[in-house]
């Protein structure tokens, strides 16, 4: 039977409306987030398409609108002329093609991809996926010359499959340009092993394969996800999600790219965050130069207890990645979040006894959410104890997310345990060594924690699920006295609907 193909402009009408009523619809949203992007309702995940095109940052993301749950996969859209405060736009994908889409299936739809400036167009590559389909995924593209509206290539698909080689897991293309040459990786997988297929094209249209840029060597899960292979520095990198992958969920490799051989030559790999609710991260570079990275703030172990408002998933804030002198990847917060700085305390504690605690919301001005810069010192010569915070904390502390460092086992911690709805069962951990202090900037969001070192050496980010009214905040030192503390803290401006 010949399969069916759908108006492309009807279905994004139909998305659009359904997106319009549904969000009409949003009612007690407490876990709706103020400076984190999300979509104006139904499911979000991964980051799609990140990219500055003519001045203007553009998000776009994998979008289901038809309701909370995840189902046939759109591209939602937003733009931004900051980073921080973002528009939403009309959706710019809906599945419509026969390499794409079946009206009696629901995995289906435009899977994640990028996006590329080509001239004055914009355009999207991206995965066509019909689970059960032969193949099931293949790859293609749409274009536009307003950056808004998108029509999908008449000669698509791009690429009609994966090569034999390769599974048929063959998705999230990642395009870029080096000299005169465009290049695409693509997750799959090759015998029980992640890996990253490459292809070259001169005009974004003809491709032709090259092999696998990199593949796993059996610790690194066995299909990658979502890969993103770019120059950073005087070197190159790769980001993958892999699947099935002990204790990861996004890695980043630094080492060398071959150009004239399609391979890359790996030297350090490492975590990108060692939170629970980090994936599916991608990176772009915008015009000043800077390496900027998105991830879905979310996991799919997880109940999503958002859905019962009517929404599910949201990204993390922009993070710039640099390198270290020792060629190790920094990852910090972009400068322009503190533009939504409000309310500014300091308190300036020179001495805390061990096992002690000090409020630092004694007059109630921190709200739901909040950033804090902190620097912590410890005697040195003690080497136990810990030092931190409890943060959206209930009175009898029954509920509350604890950031702190374990001085003994030399390990940042986060712990949600008892952070309120959906709380994991085990507490976030990352070695870390500091001898007699610690720096560290958080970021606390109505359902959300981001921390990272002042070094940005170390990341953790994860969902949390409190009571609106519980906003107790405070220091605390268990086993070691705290010699001097600094903690700066401001209110954080509402920009996202």
């Amino acid at each position: 039977m010949q399969k069916t193909t759908y108006n492309h402009e009807q279905m994004l009408k139909k998305g659009q409306a359904a997106l319009q009523k549904n969000t009409g619809q949003l009612e007690d949203t407490v876990y709706r987030l103020d400076y984190h992007f999300m979509a104006p309702s139904g499911w979000l995940n991964d980051p799609n398409g990140l990219i500055q095109h003519k001045g203007i940052y553009h998000l776009f993301y994998q979008h289901h609108p038809y309701s909370a749950d995840w189902g046939p996969m759109h591209w939602g859209h937003a733009t931004s002329k900051d980073l921080i405060t973002w528009q939403h736009e009309p959706i710019a994908l809906a599945p419509s093609e026969t390499y794409e889409y079946e009206a009696e299936k629901t995995e289906v739809g435009c899977f994640s991809g990028s996006a590329v400036t080509n001239g004055e167009e914009l355009v999207l590559i991206y995965t066509g996926h019909v689970e059960g389909g032969e193949p099931k995924e293949v790859q293609a593209a749409a274009t536009s010359s307003d950056g808004i509206h998108f029509t999908k290539n008449k000669n698509n698909p791009i690429i009609s499959g994966p090569p034999s080689e390769l599974s048929d897991d063959f998705r999230d293309p990642k395009v870029w340009k080096y000299e005169n040459t465009w290049y695409m990786v693509v997750g799959t997988s090759k015998g029980e092993n992640g890996a990253a297929a490459l292809y070259s094209s001169k005009n974004l249209e003809d491709w032709n394969y090259a092999g696998t840029v990199l593949e796993g060597d059996g610790t690194q899960g066995d299909m990658w996800e979502c890969p993103d292979l770019f120059p950073i520095g005087e070197k190159h990198a790769l980001i993958v999600s892999p699947m099935n992958m002990e204790n990861g969920k996004n890695i980043i490799i630094v080492g060398e790219m071959d150009y004239a051989s399609g391979t890359f030559i790996p030297e350090t790999l490492k975590e990108i965050d060692e939170g629970i609710d980090f994936y599916a991260a991608q990176t772009f570079a915008d015009e000043k130069g800077r390496r900027i990275l998105i991830a879905w703030m979310d996991t799919w172990d997880t109940d999503f207890p958002t859905k019962k408002e009517g929404w599910a998933g949201a990204m993390t804030i922009p993070r710039e990645i640099t390198l270290d002198s020792g060629n190790h990847p920094v990852f910090l917060p972009v400068p322009e979040m503190k533009e939504l700085r409000i309310e500014h305390e300091r308190h300036q504690i020179e001495m805390l006894k061990a096992d002690s605690v000090r409020d630092i919301n004694s007059n109630k001005n921190l709200a739901n959410s909040f950033e804090i810069q902190t620097e912590i010192k410890w005697k040195k010569e003690e080497g136990k104890g810990r030092v931190g915070f409890i943060l959206r904390a209930s009175n009898d502390r029954k509920e509350q997310t604890l950031v702190y460092y374990d001085i003994e086992k030399q390990k940042l911690v986060v712990d949600t345990t008892n952070s309120g709805e959906s709380a994991p069962a085990l507490p976030c951990e990352i070695s870390l060594k500091r001898e007699d202090s610690l720096s560290l900037q958080i970021f606390i969001d109505t359902s959300s924690i981001e921390v990272f070192t002042e070094e940005g050496d170390a990341v953790i980010t994860n969902r949390i699920y409190p009571n609106p009214s519980h906003t107790e905040a405070a220091l605390f030192t268990t086993n070691t006295d705290i010699i001097s503390t600094t903690v700066d803290t401001w209110n954080l401006k509402k920009v996202i609907k």
